[in-house]
């Protein structure tokens, strides 16, 4: 029988409070997070994994001492599965928790599959994310010899899918307030030097939140980032700042985490509970937050759609969308 496997990528989360420091060092050892040589990077990456364990256990005990990200990336995987139908089986392959990429490489390979698509979580495409995660499936390909035609789908920043299911979630809650809004599109940030490295991350975002203000109507609306860490120049606005304007400014806020397809610390913890609390001492007049995409139908059947139709070795979902050239580092010049 011709079957194919799936095999979405996403972040990872620790699954409890004993995972915290092991996942905060696999994080920080990635040549794609700290750009030094080893052994230096594994040090320094002991280093600040061992600093920022018990502000990160205060985090996930928030949680429940976890992240929730693995469940959620399952039940993604679940009703992924359903839509594409007989024939196709979808696995997860975490970055830097388990189940990473080593063990999904090897149980691909049990499956032994016809044809491979490799398929990020991530919506728009970054070095740091995608790129890294496509580079450690080669890396591990290569050493359990896994020899199965593959195909990549890099990005989707406006695939319709995408799109739409983000749009039919911030729909309702624009529909029932009728008090003044903004919206406040939320992404992960990143240090400026990654972008004029020639990294497309904010390039995409901005393409994402343009195509839902516009399909939406909304004219007041700003791309803003969260998660800041380390003494670097981040990208910005930061949503903070934009909190705090919007309470200048007497206008509720919509916050729509963009960059993000489950629900995890992010937008659990820092946007629903850290952020919530700066709007209500800035006196912004209402704070809500969209859920994000996770099994919404149109992004699921969006991500099958990309899949059955995607016929080059690595692409964007959308074959009519490439970078333009300023983008160096975007994945079609840079994964290989």
């Amino acid at each position: 029988m011709n079957r194919k496997a799936v095999v979405l990528f996403n972040l990872g989360g620790p699954d409890g409070p004993k995972a915290i420091q092991p996942f905060l060092f696999n994080l920080f050892n990635d040549r794609a997070i700290l750009s030094i040589f080893q052994p230096f990077r594994s040090l320094l990456a002991f280093f600040i994994a061992r600093r920022r364990a018990k502000e990160a256990e205060a985090i996930y005990a928030q949680l429940g001492g976890g992240s929730p990200l693995l469940t959620n990336t399952q039940q993604q995987a679940t009703a992924l599965e359903a839509s594409l139908g007989k024939g196709w089986r979808v696995f997860i392959a975490m970055r830097y928790w388990h189940p990473l990429t080593d063990a999904t490489v090897k149980a691909v390979k049990a499956y032994a599959p016809s044809e491979i698509i490799l398929l990020p979580l991530y919506p728009q495409f970054s070095t740091t994310t995608t790129a890294s995660s496509i580079k450690a499936w080669i890396t591990a390909a290569k050493k359990k010899a896994l020899e199965i035609p593959t195909k990549i789908i890099c990005c989707y920043p406006h695939h319709e899918g995408f799109i739409a299911a983000n749009c039919d979630l911030i729909q309702p809650i624009i529909k029932s307030e009728k008090r003044p809004y903004r919206l406040l599109f939320s992404a992960h940030g990143l240090p400026e030097k990654i972008i004029r490295q020639g990294d497309p991350y904010q390039h995409h975002v901005e393409l994402s939140s343009q195509a839902i203000a516009r399909r939406l109507g909304c004219k007041d609306f700003v791309v803003c980032y969260q998660s800041k860490v380390g003494p670097l120049k981040w990208l910005s606005p930061s949503i903070d700042a934009e909190i705090k304007r919007a309470g200048q400014d007497r206008v509720g806020v919509i916050v729509v985490p963009l960059s993000f397809v489950s629900e995890h610390s992010e937008t659990l913890v820092e946007l629903d509970i850290q952020y919530q609390t700066i709007a209500r001492t800035e006196k912004v007049p209402f704070y809500f937050r969209v859920p994000t995409v996770s099994k919404h139908p149109f992004f699921i059947n969006g991500l099958a759609e990309m899949i059955k139709s995607h016929q080059t070795e690595l692409a964007s979902g959308s074959p009519e969308f490439k970078c333009d050239p300023q983008f160096t580092n975007c994945a079609c010049r840079k994964v290989s």
